[in-house]
């Protein structure tokens, strides 16, 4: 059950009138520059790269939501996990959900490593296998939960303390879960980091990311790459953003009940060979889920019984799910990860991790859920 206090927060947390006009909502403020009384003295804000109102606004609600002392946004959640990677070292060693996002892979693959960084990519779902694999330079464990497409849940708590006794940090993407249904900072992460396009945005209008972390050294850390490199939110971003926090609650309630149903469904239709979903008691690690997570999101992944070739017609047969990239929109929409949002990852690589031509990634609305049910229940009818 969603924390009641978090509707009100989502609500209210970074909003206040606006002094000048009485504004109930922050305003917009499209400026790159301010007025400074005399050279180095102003009112907080010199130059937008810098700081903006407007984005100070969001920052404040994303910290409130994640109960995190900081919140640093970003223009993408590629630019918010570049600033976190950014501030490692050569010789440095990081170990990575092998199931993490194929953008996040590539970003450390073939931008960051490099630099003489080291990624290794295993299975943080076995916490007995991951404390093998710690070296005395491990720096950081980044943990993607659940992960993006085949819906691992991993133990946040026992990778914290883990990584914790060999002086390492722990980074938490939090997209799916969202603040909502998920708190790693309570769970012993130091690092939360989202891609605010999905649920926190979610309305497919918008491109943004974000960090929150009550570490003010690596806070100092990732705002310094912000203001160095500029891949901020801008303020019409910030303001869309902000105004999407307002709804997140409710939103999330119904993705979730929503993803539920359609899993249930797809878990006992004959042309689907498999159902990834945390909320579902088959998922290897439902009672984990449980334990970290006070509701399961929007996302379903599922293998149908068939080829790429029926992959493709069963796509092509819905109507209300939209075959496109991206996730966490009010509207539902359908991927195919391997020919879609994970094709940078290394084949063999998906072939291990099940990412084939037969698995496809729900993204479910907050539609009726009847109707979301009937469309895919004669799309796969047609496959």
């Amino acid at each position: 059950m969603i924390d009641s206090k978090l509707y009100t927060t989502a609500v209210h947390a970074g909003t206040t009138p606006d002094p000048q006009t009485g504004a109930v909502m922050t305003p917009i403020y499209q400026t790159s520059t301010f007025a400074q009384e005399a050279p180095g003295v102003h009112k907080g804000w010199d130059y937008s790269r810098g700081t903006n109102p407007s984005r100070d606004a969001l920052e404040t609600a994303l910290a409130a939501l994640e109960h995190a002392d900081h919140a640093i946004a970003f223009s993408s959640g590629l630019a918010a996990e570049q600033a976190i990677v950014q501030n490692l070292e050569t010789g440095d060693h990081v170990l990575v959900c092998n199931d993490v996002y194929g953008g996040s892979g590539r970003l450390f693959r073939t931008l960051i490593g490099k630099f003489g960084i080291e990624f290794e990519f295993i299975d943080l779902s076995d916490v007995v296998f991951v404390k093998t694999r710690i070296r005395s330079n491990t720096k950081m464990i980044w943990i993607e939960s659940p992960t993006n497409p085949t819906m691992k849940v991993m133990d946040i708590s026992a990778l914290s303390a883990l990584a914790h006794e060999n002086d390492a940090i722990v980074v938490v993407d939090n997209t799916f879960a969202t603040p909502i249904f998920q708190q790693p900072l309570a769970l012993g992460a130091d690092i939360v980091t989202h891609s605010t396009t999905k649920y926190i945005g979610g309305h497919s209008d918008l491109i943004g990311g974000a960090v929150m972390t009550n570490n003010e050294n690596w806070a100092e850390k990732v705002r310094y790459v912000q203001f160095a490199a500029g891949a901020v939110s801008g303020p019409i971003e910030s303001f869309l953003l902000h105004r999407s926090i307002k709804t997140l609650a409710v939103r999330m309630a119904q993705h979730a009940k929503n993803a539920q149903a359609v899993a249930e469904f797809l878990e006992g239709h004959p042309k689907i060979r498999a159902t990834y979903y945390p909320g579902l008691p088959a998922h290897p690690q439902h009672e984990l889920a449980k334990s970290q997570m006070c509701g399961f999101s929007g996302v379903v992944s599922c293998d149908i019984d068939g080829d790429l070739e029926a992959a493709t017609r069963f796509t092509q047969a819905l109507n209300i799910f939209t075959l496109a990239e991206s996730l966490g929109g009010v509207e539902s929409l359908i991927n195919h990860p391997e020919q879609m949002t994970h094709a940078s990852v290394p084949e063999e690589l998906r072939r291990e991790l099940g990412i084939g031509e037969s698995l496809l990634r729900l993204s479910v609305g907050i539609e009726s859920s009847d109707d979301l049910i009937s469309d895919l229940a004669q799309a796969l009818d047609k496959m």
